[in-house]
This record gives structure tokens, sequence and C-alpha cells, in this order.
């Protein structure tokens, strides 16, 4: 199998092109790899789906930034034989962190040799999502992440609580309609909502803590506007995955697993795709079941919680 290492340069604090490299030609020298860096945006999505198509051989891709890496690897090997993977080297890894968390992604050896999964993907209008789609106070949060991630104390780790806190300020009620699987899940404003193939979000906050990655289901989690004194009690247990278990919070909350949702909202309308903010207005989402082949190294399980219904 041929190994493709796909670093982005600008992916978290300082490139990690060198430290795959050592790793590589000192532990690795048994496998057959190489190592491709990005140019910039789109780089790695149209990189992948031209080397996946073209090979012979069988070809895996590894992510090696964060989880809007990620994102452009699995769109671009969407439809062909290859599989993908990640070393994470992000600002938030949140993908992982499904599966336990980063520790058991950067042991390379172990990652090269590791079995594939089949894990789900979702369609968002023309663009895709591996782990969240998240949108209304979640897509202020993203953008100011964007704005701080390089700057000193507030940013890097805490650039989703940076923009948590500006998303506060100006971000209280969104003006959106969903529905899921036929049905008006919500008709005028929400605070946020997440879907969810992954569980969780921004580094640290885990919003969908019973899903399962290749159930052919996404968890819809959506938040009705609340003060800012309710949210800020409801924000500990959200980040603990607690929100959906919660009495106290059932009637600000909306929650359904389905394969297809329908958003209207107006032109200018933003969603966060796996951290990147794309601009949609209304669109569909539907979950690509099985879509693509996952590398599990050993020491990774998926976390999800058993959802009673």
């Amino acid at each position: 199998m041929k190994h493709v290492f796909v670093v982005n340069p600008t992916a978290g604090s300082r490139n990690c092109r060198h430290e795959i490299e050592e790793i590589l030609k000192s532990r690795c020298s048994g496998f057959d790899w190489e190592l491709y860096e990005t140019t910039g945006h789109g780089d790695a999505v149209n990189y992948v789906r031209k080397r996946a198509r073209a090979s012979s051989e069988p070809i895996r891709f590894y992510a090696c930034g964060g989880d809007g890496t990620l994102n452009e690897v699995a769109s671009g090997a969407l439809g062909s034989k290859a599989s993908i993977g990640v070393y994470p080297c992000g600002s938030g890894n949140d993908y992982v962190k499904h599966f336990g968390g980063k520790k058991a992604f950067l042991d390379i050896p172990s990652l090269m040799n590791a079995p594939d999964i089949p894990i789900d993907l979702m369609k968002v209008g023309k663009h895709y999502s591996i782990n969240i789609c998240d949108f209304g106070f979640d897509t202020v949060v993203a953008r100011t992440m964007e704005k701080v991630k390089r700057k000193p104390i507030i940013g890097g780790k805490n650039s989703y609580t940076t923009g948590v806190i500006w998303a506060v300020l100006t971000a209280m009620k969104n003006k959106c309609e969903i529905w899921g699987d036929g049905e008006k899940l919500i008709d005028r404003n929400i605070l946020l909502c997440s879907l969810a193939c992954g569980s969780h979000v921004g580094g640290m906050f885990r919003c969908a803590p019973f899903s399962k990655c290749s159930d052919g289901l996404m968890e819809v989690c959506i938040v009705k506007p609340v003060s800012r004194l309710t949210f800020i009690r409801l924000v500990g247990k959200y980040a603990k995955g607690l929100h959906l278990e919660n009495e106290r919070f059932k009637k600000f909350i909306v929650y359904r697993r389905c394969k297809k949702i329908r958003i209207v909202a107006p032109e200018d309308f933003c969603l966060s795709l796996d951290g990147e903010v794309t601009k949609t207005g209304s669109c569909t989402v539907e979950v690509l079941h099985n879509a693509l082949r996952f590398a599990l190294p050993a020491g990774a399980r998926e976390t999800g919680k058993v959802f009673d219904d």
C-alpha cells in the first residue's frame, strides 16, 4: 500500500512536516510512503482526488493538520477506492476525540498498520462534513476562531473560548427553519444547531454524545434561544456531553437522529463545516452511509454513548 501524508503547513501553531518526516525516516523504513505539503485552501481536495483516481495500487491518504485538513482529504477521497487516516496536529483535532483522543493517532507506525473501518459522511449542499456541521451561534464562534487562532493568549487552544465569548455578546438569536426527515423541528429562531457524525466541536465540547460514525444517521441537536444566564448554566453540561440528559434543559433542546435535514434560511446564511465557515443560504444535509474507509489505529475506539429511545 502507498501511504501519502498530506501536510497542511498552516494548521495548528507550527508546521508539523519535519516531525512527521523524521518519524517516517527513522521508524517506517518498511513502508512505501511520501509527503505532500498543501499550498492553500482547497489544494488537498484537488490533490487527493486526482491522485486517488490515478492510482493503480491500494493507497491511503493521511490528513496532517486539523479538522479542516481532514475535511479536504475526505472530500477528495470520496468516490474512490482510497482510504483515509489522520495525524492530528491542528488546533482542535475534534474528530479523533470521537475515538478517544489524538494519542493513538500520533503513533505513525501503528497508524500505518491500522485496519480500515467504514464511516459516514455528511453531504451539505455542494460540500461535505466528516465531523460536525453546525450553525447559528457556532458559526460566529468559528469565524472568530479563524481570526484569533494564531494570536497569543486568546488564540491556539483558547481560540474556541474566545469565539464563545464574542458570540455570547453578538449571536444569541439566529433565524432559520429546520426540517428533519420530513418533520418540522423548529420554525423561527435558534441559538445553535449541530449536525454530527462525530461527537466533539471546538476542541472541548461534546455536542453529540450518542453519535456513531457508521450508523447512517446524524445527531441533530437544536438549542432554542435562551437568556445569557441560562446559556452560562447550560454550557458546562454541553462541554461534558450531559446536556441531553439534564431535565433542566429539556425544554430548550430539540434532539433527533436523522438521515436528512432541510435548512430554510436567508441567502447570506452560513454553516461551519468541520470548523470552516461556508455561505450556503437554504440547503439540504444528508448522510452518505459508509461513504469512506478510515484508518483506526490500535488503542483508538469509538466512544459514543448508547442512546435509549
